[in-house]
C-alpha cells in the first residue's frame, strides 16, 4: 500500500466525519460545544496513525471549511480557537516537566483562548446587547466563566488520555484486524 495515499485517504475520511460533526451543530444547537468537541478528538487518529504534521494539516483542512459548512459560526469558531488544535498542542505540553508546570501553561492557554473566544464572540459578532442584559454580571461573565469552566479544562484534558488508550488499544485493534485476546 502507498504510504501517501494512505494518508491523503486517512486524513481526507477523518475530515468528512469532522466536517460533519461541525455541520451538524447547526441541526442540533444544544451540542455546539460538544460536536467540535469530538470533531478535535477524530483528529487523535490522524496523530496516532500518520503523525502530527498531518494533523495539523488535517486541522487547519478540517477549520477553514467549516466555515463555509457550518452554520453555527460559533461553533466552528470554538474548534478553530481550541478544540481542533488543543489535541496537538497537547502533545508537546505533555513533554513538559514538572507537572505543575505543564499544567500551569495548559490552563493559561486554556483560559487565553476562553478570553479571546469570549470577546470575539461579544465584540465582533456584535454580542454587545447580551452584556448590557445581564448588567452587573455583564461585567464579570468572562471571569465567573472561567472559574466554571476550568474544572471542565482539567476533564477534557484527561479524557482525552483515555480517548487515546481508548483508540490504542480497543479500536486500532479491531479497525486493523487485530482484535485483542479475550480474557476467560
Amino acid at each position: 500500500m502507498d504510504r501517501v495515499s494512505y494518508r491523503v485517504a486517512l486524513g481526507g475520511i477523518v475530515s468528512a466525519f469532522c466536517l460533519v460533526g461541525m455541520f451538524l451543530t447547526g441541526v442540533f444547537p444544544v451540542l455546539y460545544l460538544v460536536l467540535p468537541m469530538i470533531s478535535g478528538v477524530l483528529l487523535l487518529i490522524i496523530v496516532e496513525e500518520i503523525g502530527t504534521p498531518w494533523a495539523w494539516v488535517t486541522y487547519v483542512t478540517v477549520s477553514l471549511l467549516s466555515l463555509f459548512v457550518t452554520y453555527d459560526k460559533e461553533a466552528a469558531l470554538i474548534f478553530i480557537m481550541f478544540f481542533g488544535c488543543y489535541p496537538m498542542i497537547r502533545l508537546y505540553l505533555n513533554k513538559l516537566r514538572p507537572k505543575p508546570l505543564q499544567w500551569g501553561i495548559k490552563l493559561a492557554f486554556f483560559n487565553a483562548v476562553m478570553i479571546a473566544y469570549f470577546r470575539f464572540t461579544v465584540y465582533v459578532l456584535g454580542m454587545e446587547g447580551l452584556l448590557e442584559a445581564f448588567e452587573d454580571f455583564g461585567k464579570y461573565g468572562a471571569a465567573i466563566t472561567l472559574i466554571i469552566l476550568n474544572p471542565f479544562f482539567f476533564m477534557y484534558d484527561t479524557s482525552l488520555t483515555g480517548m487515546c488508550a481508548f483508540y490504542r488499544k480497543l479500536l486500532k485493534p479491531r479497525i486493523m484486524g487485530k482484535a485483542p485476546a479475550r480474557r476467560k
